[in-house]
């Protein structure tokens, strides 16, 4: 059943929360907000219930859109929406604050520009680029304890456990132009001190055939290299009952439905293994 708001809790909702158009900073503002509304108002013609299913839908809505890297990237930082231009984060985030939006039982890009927002960032506010949840273990705690997503990686299959120290950002400043700014530096430095030695879980190649993977899933990709949790995101969409991945794809150049299984995605990649998130219900 769709999530339903008194007109009190949507009006504080709205004026407590809601970034102002002014804030956003769209690619092309007449085409990022037609495309959104348009993609809003089809998915609630669907009538969906399933908020999976919601996310599922609203990805492909966005296939063949061009991969672009980099979209985020402005100083000062400010929520950016850019239809025109997808990387694997950003394709994500779009899916899943669209499918939040119909989910609400609303269909305007306001409101939508309002759940990206709330994702993309620690507490749902803009505050600089540090604000940012850069890294995908503090994009699902935050966003977990705010219960807009749930991680079920350790429900759905058998798992291994990693203790990582998560410093990529800061031992690899020159990467990212935005440390160039001393105080930015030293906010990502700040977060990073709260992911020494953090644990979660993760499920191997090996084990992704009894894994209860469900249409819609966010799939986050773990990786091996140092310092670092995940490198590649997607949402799952099925293809002949078999889990396949549909991202925002570097290699093809646009958001997909890629053609290998997710489990030959994964051993074709040397994946470590997968994160599996669900939109909370």
């Amino acid at each position: 059943m769709r999530k339903t708001l008194s007109c009190l809790a949507l009006i504080t909702y709205i004026s407590g929360l809601c970034v102002s158009p002014a804030e956003v900073r769209f690619n092309n503002e007449e085409a990022d907000t037609t495309r959104i509304t348009d993609i809003l108002i089809a998915l609630d013609k669907m009538n969906l219930s399933n908020p999976q299913m919601l996310v599922s839908e609203a990805g492909s809505k966005l296939l063949g859109t061009p991969y672009v890297a980099g979209t985020l990237e402005c100083n000062p930082e400010q929520l950016t929406v850019n239809t025109d231009g997808l990387d694997c984060t950003t394709f994500v985030e779009t899916a899943i604050a669209l499918a939040m939006t119909v989910d609400a039982n609303r269909t305007s890009w306001h409101d939508f520009i309002n759940n990206l927002e709330q994702i993309r960032y620690r507490g749902g506010r803009v505050n600089g680029y540090p604000s940012r949840l850069h890294y995908i273990s503090e994009w699902i705690i935050d966003n977990s304890h705010r219960g807009l997503m749930t991680e079920v990686t350790n429900r759905i299959a058998n798992t291994n456990t990693q203790i990582k120290t998560i410093e990529y950002m800061s031992r690899h400043r020159d990467a990212y132009p935005a440390l160039a700014d001393s105080a930015n530096f030293e906010g990502i430095k700040n977060m990073e001190m709260g992911y020494r030695s953090h644990k979660y879980y993760y499920i191997k190649p090996t084990n992704l055939p009894s894994a209860d993977l469900k249409e819609g899933d966010v799939v986050a990709l773990t990786t091996n290299i140092k310092d670092l949790d995940v490198t590649h995101v997607g949402i799952i969409k099925m293809v002949d009952g078999v889990p396949h991945l549909m991202h925002a794809s570097s290699k093809q150049g646009k958001v997909i439905v890629d053609d290998l299984s997710l489990s030959d995605y994964l051993k074709r990649n040397r994946t470590q293994g997968i994160r599996v998130f669900r939109l909370a219900q």
